[in-house]
């Protein structure tokens, strides 16, 4: 499948700002089942945009000006092509052990009512790790509904859990927060989908999560649409939770009140 994608971000503040810092998890890599074709970051002129890696591996961005302005706009395009490869993640250099990944965060920790859940999918599912997994995948989209604008950005897996819905970001928290409780390592990721329904305007990115597999490696598994992670995936970033992958993080020193829109188009190729 060949993807394409149009990212647009854009702030408006009623004052200038005194500077401003930003880090962008905005730039895919290549690996098997995935090809950058090519990609481009840019931000309005004066503005530094310095490539790096962070402690993931990921690429990064970071934004900086120290002059005054009252809005800043930041264009991503690219093209993607991707193959199925049953949601197995292989040719990606990873930076950390795999045992970093199961550590709880803040956003992770799992209370009773998720330690609850692990148990219950590792007597349903047995000893298995791919099938405890594809279980708890499952479940998760079961009993949580997708609904947006019910949780905050800062909501935990556990408070998610409690009121069974959420957003893609929390499903996968849940699922993170499990997996760890089963003892096996996961990651969150963030990037894009191309929707089932077509959907091409997208009012923000997708996220997912990995599990490593024994004798399969990293696997994707996609709690907000029941399914492992496909060609219709575009992987971007990875971490420990949503904070780590944020495809935008960062600071501002003056600048008043800020009003940010985003325009999100993912498509294959042939349909835009």
């Amino acid at each position: 499948m060949r993807i394409r994608i149009s990212h647009i971000t854009s702030y408006v503040y009623d004052r200038p700002t005194r500077s401003i810092l930003q880090v962008l998890r905005l730039t895919p890599r290549s690996h098997e089942g995935q090809h950058v074709v090519a990609w481009t970051v840019e931000a309005d002129s004066d503005i530094r945009l310095r490539l790096g890696e962070d402690a993931h591996g990921n690429l990064i961005h970071t934004l900086s000006t120290d002059r005054p302005v009252t809005g800043l706009t930041l264009s991503v395009t690219g093209e993607v092509r991707t193959a199925d490869t049953g949601g197995v993640v292989a040719g990606v250099a990873e930076r950390l052990p795999a045992a970093v990944y199961l550590r709880q965060t803040a956003l992770t920790a799992a209370d009773e009512p998720l330690r609850a859940l692990a148990l219950r999918i590792a007597a349903e599912a047995g000893p298995d790790a791919l099938t405890r997994l594809h279980a708890l995948n499952g479940a998760i989209n079961r009993e949580l509904a997708f609904e947006t604008g019910t949780t905050e950005v800062t909501g935990t897996a556990a408070q998610a859990y409690a009121q069974r819905r959420g957003v893609c970001q929390d499903l996968t928290h849940v699922f993170l927060a499990a997996a760890r409780r089963l003892e096996i390592p996961a990651r969150y990721v963030s990037g894009h989908l191309v929707r089932a329904d077509g959907q091409v305007d997208q009012e923000a990115g997708h996220a997912w999560a990995e599990a490593l597999v024994p004798s399969l490696g990293w696997v994707g598994f996609d709690p907000a649409n029941g399914v492992s992670a496909s060609e219709a995936h575009v992987r971007v970033a990875i971490g420990l939770d949503y904070l780590d992958a944020a495809p935008i993080r960062g600071a501002r020193s003056g600048g008043g009140e800020e009003t940010m829109a985003v325009k999100l188009k993912v498509a294959e190729a042939m349909q835009q």
